[in-house]
């Protein structure tokens, strides 16, 4: 369903979108090459200013479950979204230069992000979501595309992630096309039970190599607060910050972040390149600064 240049909308009740992606999924070459043939989306807002959605249910996407693209006031609440763990590239809610976007009160389970925030994104504000599977909520990825816009102002407070691929993420392209900065962003009150990358910046994000390992990133990551983030870690590595040696990840707050690795005969640990930044009440293990 796509719903473009519509201002005041409400979608809201019980009723659910079925996407009936079982029978193409197998049809997505996007892990494979960056120009593959997208599949449709369940729920498309293009150019929607002041929206809600609310109480539906979403399930199996040939693609994306839903996806946002130049919307501004828009409120996602309530809302029930599934689909396999091994769904290839149902990301389920998707933004793109878009802002005043809420997220509230839902619960995600996926194959792929349970909230992506894309390039021209900011304003965003997402709490009380549960998230699992999936690969958790991210922003990015950032510098596929040239001309892309900067991110900024975004808030993830009283979240959890259940068995999530990753936890909080901000990714963005070795091979950057374009040059935009991420900034101002406070993750708050987040619960992790048994996430493989709690919390991860990624600048050498390279899916299924399909991009070039040359190490020139043009995306600037700053000014980004992690606070209060408790729970266990599926990987020794509870916290990894991967940042670029030219443009080093700067403003980096830990401030009461007890993630533990939940196995046996491995430490907790943190993997810190390039981030500079303060850390406060940490875990002695995850103290990076």
């Amino acid at each position: 369903m796509e719903i473009k240049r519509v201002d005041n909308l409400e979608i809201s009740g019980k009723g659910k979108i079925d996407g009936q992606g079982a029978a193409v999924w197998s049809k997505n070459t996007c892990a494979k090459k960056y120009d593959c043939k997208i599949l449709p989306n369940s729920l498309v807002l293009d150019f929607v200013n002041n929206g809600l959605v609310s109480g539906i249910s979403l399930v199996n996407p040939k693609f994306f479950h839903t996806n946002m693209f130049k919307c501004k006031n828009i409120t996602i609440k309530d809302l029930t979204i599934t689909a396999p763990e091994d769904s290839p590239n149902t990301d389920d809610i998707h933004m793109g230069n878009s802002s005043k976007i809420s997220i509230i009160d839902t619960v995600i389970g996926t194959g792929d992000d349970c909230i992506s925030i894309g390039p021209g994104t900011e304003g965003v504000n997402i709490s009380g979501v549960t998230c699992g599977p999936g690969y958790g909520i991210s922003v990015g990825s950032l510098g596929r595309y040239k001309d892309e816009k900067d991110v900024t102002d975004v808030t993830v407070k009283n979240c959890v992630l259940k068995k999530s691929t990753n936890g909080v993420r901000i990714k963005s392209y070795e091979d950057a096309a374009s040059v935009l900065t991420a900034s101002k962003f406070t993750y708050e009150n987040i619960k992790m039970e048994d996430v493989a990358n709690p919390i991860i910046i990624d600048t050498k994000y390279c899916p299924n190599k399909i991009c070039t390992a040359n190490g020139n990133s043009k995306v600037t990551i700053k000014d980004i607060t992690f606070k209060n983030i408790t729970g266990t870690s599926s990987t020794p590595e509870a916290v990894s910050l991967f940042c670029s040696d030219k443009l080093p990840c700067t403003g980096v707050t830990l401030n009461d972040i007890n993630v533990e690795y939940a196995g046996k005969n491995n430490k907790t640990m943190a993997v810190c390149k390039n981030a500079k930044g303060t850390a406060t009440g940490c875990l002695k293990e995850l103290s990076c600064f």
